[in-house]
């Protein structure tokens, strides 16, 4: 049987956060954890499942992953890599090995987390054969990509099929230990910032057909598509194709042809932004509901606090009152004193704006707490069945609309936190979350109407407002003059 090591470090790291992110923030599954990820639509339960339908034994070393947020502090990765290469050595003879990274990882001192780890595990098993499945918002690096004999990243965005590739990445592994052969990686990169964009629609759609089509064409194993996450300044930031194909077969045609049709059509990707009283008035002029307006640009699923009021304050201002509900706002303060004043209760509070001046001030409102919840919630679309605690919740009632603050950082998957306080949204003309598209794996079909919102935030599509220190080459859009290929 085919011994497969399951090991990895994600995480969406946002260079423009003051705070970073000590080991404290990680929720760490060791060992055996892991395996309690079988049957959940995540990488980490996607590669456990691949393993025990492909009759190999999975060899869990160790799973670290948290929020979206700042610069990894330097000791928080010293501490986890060390402890996954000792676990490596402690496990015994394995036959191959699968990392389940994110992509864009940044440790203070190295701004290629997922290279340096890949590394560490290449220099620990030699020549075993090394996979590793990614978020589609990776910076990455030809440097990572010799590392490994297969990169798989996500298709979708919303990234409905993590546990797939993961299981496309097992299979790899298992077939170059049995077969005996390597593959080789392959990366294009392109000088272009990618504002976050959805490919259940539009021209991100448009061209993840394009990539399967061209990808079928060929005789590669894999080409993997890299938005990119532009909300991070690093050297290697921008936009990637990746391909994967057999030791001694350079096919590599069909990777550049797409990496050229994206350069072309750059155009195509720059975002209308509204803000909170454009997206408003776009909303209003739909007849038919529920119409979703998604706050992309305080997106914690980037790196941001949760608890910008700007969108929430625009809404108020309109008097949209009973028609409209917002879930959630991140502020642990006011869901305590509501959950110790409890059901039934008026408050006087401020919500929100605890973070930083970007994100708008606190709102000062008196409230009512119509329901209180603990939070824990089972995700039922993106990542199916994985656990999501977002802390202490509670629904609020301010100037007649249903307004939900939690206690932890996240964005709003689906409706469970919705659900979770007695919220039906199909009731509502306008419902209001923060997220950029993530949501759509829920919203999407149950949405009559999707508008964006792009306040002032740390996740706003206007990404050409972020300093750009460590990137000495030209992007675009920064740089009208950037061209592609880029000359040596």
């Amino acid at each position: 049987m085919v011994r497969i090591a399951l090991l990895g470090i994600s995480h969406e790291t946002n260079t423009y956060c003051t705070d970073m992110t000590p080991l404290d923030a990680f929720h760490v599954r060791r060992g055996m954890k892991m395996l309690e990820a079988r049957g959940q639509e995540s990488d980490v339960g996607g590669a456990v499942d691949a393993c025990y339908a492909m009759d190999c034994e999975p060899v869990p070393i160790l799973f670290a992953g948290t929020q979206p947020s700042g610069t990894i502090e330097r000791s928080a990765y010293d501490d986890l890599k060390e402890e996954i290469l000792a676990g490596l050595a402690d496990v015994g003879d394995v036959d191959a090995c699968v990392l389940l990274l994110h992509g864009a990882g940044v440790v203070d001192g190295i701004e290629d987390l997922e290279g340096d780890l890949a590394a560490s595990v290449r220099e620990a098993l030699g020549d075993k054969p090394i996979t590793a499945s990614f978020d589609l918002h990776g910076n990455v690096t030809q440097f990572m990509a010799d590392q490994l004999n297969g990169v798989f990243a996500c298709h979708h965005y919303p990234h409905i099929d993590m546990h797939q590739r993961a299981a496309e990445a097992v299979a790899l592994a298992k077939d170059m230990a049995q077969q005996n052969y390597r593959c080789s990686c392959q990366v294009i990169r392109l000088p272009m910032l990618s504002p976050t964009t959805t490919t259940y629609e539009g021209i991100g759609k448009e061209f993840l057909q394009r990539l399967i089509e061209l990808e079928e064409a060929s005789e590669c194993i894999d080409i993997s598509w890299f938005h990119g996450f532009p909300y991070t300044d690093i050297e290697h930031v921008g936009s990637f194709v990746v391909v994967t194909h057999r030791d001694g077969d350079q096919e590599g045609d069909h990777a550049e042809k797409f990496a050229t049709e994206l350069w072309s059509r750059r155009e195509e990707f720059r975002p209308l932004s509204l803000s909170g009283d454009e997206a408003i008035d776009a909303a209003a002029e739909f007849d038919d509901g529920p119409v979703v307006i998604h706050e992309t640009s305080d997106n914690c699923g980037a790196g941001t606090p949760g608890d910008g009021t700007h969108l929430l304050r625009a809404m108020l201002a309109r008097g949209l009152g009973r028609d409209a509900c917002f879930a959630f706002i991140v502020d642990p303060t006011v869901a305590r004193q509501a959950h110790e004043a409890g059901v039934g209760a008026t408050l006087n509070v401020e919500i929100g704006g605890r973070s930083d001046e970007l994100h708008g001030a606190p709102l000062v409102a008196s409230v009512y707490v119509k329901a209180i919840h603990d939070g824990r919630l089972i995700m039922q679309h993106m990542f199916k069945g994985a656990p999501l605690n977002i802390g202490p919740m509670a629904r609020l009632v301010i100037e007649e609309m249903d307004v939900v603050v939690a206690s932890r950082r996240s964005q709003t998957f689906d409706l469970e936190p919705f659900l979770a306080v007695g919220i039906d949204v199909m009731k509502y003309k306008y419902v209001a979350l923060k997220s950029s598209n993530h949501f759509r794996a829920c919203f999407q079909d149950l949405a009559a109407h999707i508008v964006t919102a792009d306040t002032p935030g740390l996740s706003t599509h206007q990404i050409e407002v972020f300093p750009r220190q460590r990137t000495v080459r030209k992007l675009w859009p920064l740089d009208p003059q950037t061209v592609f290929p880029e000359p040596e």
